[in-house]
């Protein structure tokens, strides 16, 4: 009668070896076992506004509001603008932040990607506006962005008539995940 047991139990372990031999092969094949991707900052709620016609002014000035949310690292974000110009819809792009220009203080040549629409003059030359957080370290709740559209002057800026539209978009860089998009019209 032990004799008839010591079948019933290597049949059990044979079949025990073999389903943990499958997982593990499983877990391979499938990539069950690659970490979680890093999921993108939520911002909860923003604001924004663009100043382009105050009186005697030629600044257009976008300023955008991180109100509630998670911090955001700003070399992880790219500040992507499109703009509605009295000569067709121009986009460009602020990358590489934080902004390299005038030690820090402007928006430099290596920050700028696409249409040449932002202002390089340095905050320190104008009153009515300041860079924010995209001279700093992080982006975080009761912070703001703030940048220049230069006017038109021949195929370089961008004039943005009276209820022209500015679409200011926060990319988170690690996730490409927009986390703030702001339509401001310009008053």
């Amino acid at each position: 009668m032990d004799r008839a047991v010591a079948p019933v139990v290597s049949t059990i372990l044979l079949v025990a070896i073999a389903v943990i031999l499958a997982a593990t092969v499983s877990m391979f094949v499938f990539d069950f076992g690659e970490e979680v991707e890093e999921t993108a900052p939520v911002v909860g709620q923003s604001s924004g506004d663009f100043d382009a016609f105050d009186s005697g002014s030629d600044e257009q000035i976008v300023t955008v509001r991180h109100v509630a949310g998670d911090d955001i690292p700003v070399e992880e974000m790219e500040v992507a603008v499109s703009a509605t110009c009295t000569d067709g819809t121009k986009r460009g792009r602020l990358v590489d932040l934080p902004v390299d220009g005038q030690y820090g203080h402007a928006i430099g040549d290596n920050n700028i990607e696409g249409a040449d629409i932002f202002s390089q003059k340095p905050e320190y030359f104008a009153e009515s506006w300041d860079l924010g957080t995209l001279n700093g370290e992080s982006f975080t709740a009761g912070d703001k962005i703030e940048f220049r559209i230069k006017k038109s002057d021949d195929s370089v800026g961008c004039t943005v008539p009276q209820d022209g539209t500015v679409t200011v978009r926060v990319i988170h860089i690690p996730t490409n995940a927009v986390v703030i998009e702001q339509e401001l019209t310009a008053e």
